[in-house]
């Protein structure tokens, strides 16, 4: 037999093992949940059953004493959920991970270690560029909550509390219109023989639409006006029903709110929200009738608006009673912080599976719409053109 010509060796021609992608090990999280110390801030980020599914993948929990509280779940709940409750805020502070409602102030931010992970709110409007210097300088990687996508390109955080503050405006509505609050004695339901309640809706989006569902359970005529005709479409659909429509007519809409018992704004903007019901409009609406305007934490979308508190939620126009509270889930504190903790529990779960929040950033596209700090680096480009800072794109400080 003649001698092989290759120039290959048998071994080298031999099937070689295939190189596989290597998978990032499962990491143990550490996570620290404070007390919120803003203004009527009730709400907390987990609940307990919530920890009790982190800990039982593993994780460490570590809780201020009393933060569940304002939603009613007490540190011997977090305690038998496997969490540390500690009444060393510092020491929660220090975890490398912290959860928060509300975006941590200045004094917060200066308890924080260097490079921990920062998920909270960020209420964009609501904050300075010194906020922004400050996290800088602590090299944190920041995740805002209210811009994390899902799959299928929406918000579950902002269309979660949406839907509470829609449906709580008609709550409300319904208590101010009862005698014991010194409104008009009217009952939302349809009672026989009695006419419905008139509720004017601005809005077609989640508030509007869960606003809309709430009335209509009660038995309460709506109209709702907006001036998106694809959303009005979208809400007709998924209520299931066919109800009144109309565009931001000025005549319609001024001839709806003098009909009217409840108005409830639920209108957003870019910016602001814009004015769609003038004083003069308001001037000609029922003596004793209610406004609720969902749209105050941007402006308002009545121009007779302004904003209020918890503490005290209403003031009188003209006889119109206004109800202007920005942070309308917090008076549901455990039902928003149920609902929170939802959306919240499977992220972490999946920074964990990924190995941590750098590989999750990595592969999942809607985590990273929310990264606005990257170790330090501002990566969200309506900040830096809000308050005029440096930003660089987090796709090439990623990948």
């Amino acid at each position: 037999m003649s001698k092989s010509l290759s120039p290959f060796t048998r071994e080298q021609l031999m099937p070689q093992e295939e190189t596989l992608e290597v998978y990032n090990k499962k990491g143990a999280l550490y996570i620290g949940l404070p007390k919120e110390t803003h203004f009527q801030e009730k709400r907390v980020c987990l609940t307990p059953d919530a920890v009790s599914a982190l800990v039982a993948n593993g994780h460490r929990v570590m809780i201020e004493s009393g933060a569940g509280n304002g939603a009613h779940f007490t540190d011997k709940e977090y305690s038998e959920a496997g969490a540390e409750v500690t009444k060393d805020r510092d020491k929660v502070f220090s975890c490398p991970i912290i959860l928060k409602v509300e975006p941590p102030s200045e004094e917060e931010i200066s308890l924080l270690n260097p490079q921990t992970l920062l998920i909270s709110a960020l209420q964009l409007k609501t904050r300075n560029k010194k906020y922004f210097e400050a996290l800088a300088t602590k090299r944190v990687t920041a995740l805002a909550f209210e811009f994390i996508k899902d799959e299928d390109g929406a918000y579950p955080a902002v269309r979660s509390l949406s839907e509470i503050a829609g449906t709580a405006s008609v709550l409300i509505a319904s208590e101010l219109l009862s005698n014991i609050n010194g409104g008009n004695g009217l009952l939302f339901g349809n009672i026989n023989g009695v006419p419905p309640i008139e509720v004017v809706i601005l809005g077609a989006g989640t508030v509007g639409e869960f606003a809309a569902r709430s009335a209509l359970g009660l038995g309460a005529n709506i109209k709702v006006f907006d001036s998106n005709i694809t959303k009005l479409r979208c809400l007709q659909v998924s209520l299931g029903r066919t109800i009144y429509t109309s565009t931001m007519q000025p005549k319609s809409l001024m001839k709806a709110l003098k009909r009217c018992d409840v108005a409830i704004g639920a209108i957003r903007g870019n910016n602001r929200a814009p004015v769609v019901v003038t004083e003069d409009m308001v001037n000609h609406m029922k003596a004793g009738s209610v406004i609720i305007d969902v749209s105050i934490d941007m402006g308002g979308c009545f121009e007779t608006s302004e904003i209020t508190t918890h503490d005290h939620p209403t003031f009188d126009y003209n006889g119109i009673t206004h109800y202007c509270v920005p942070n309308i889930p917090a008076r549901y504190s455990r039902t928003a912080s149920v609902s929170i903790s939802n959306i919240f529990t499977p992220y972490l779960l999946n920074i964990s599976d990924n190995g941590g929040i750098e590989p999750a950033l990595r592969y999942d596209r809607g985590l990273r719409n929310g990264l606005y700090f990257y170790h330090g680096i501002l990566t969200s480009k309506s900040v830096a053109e809000w308050y005029g800072l440096d930003y660089s794109d987090a796709n090439l400080l990623i990948f």
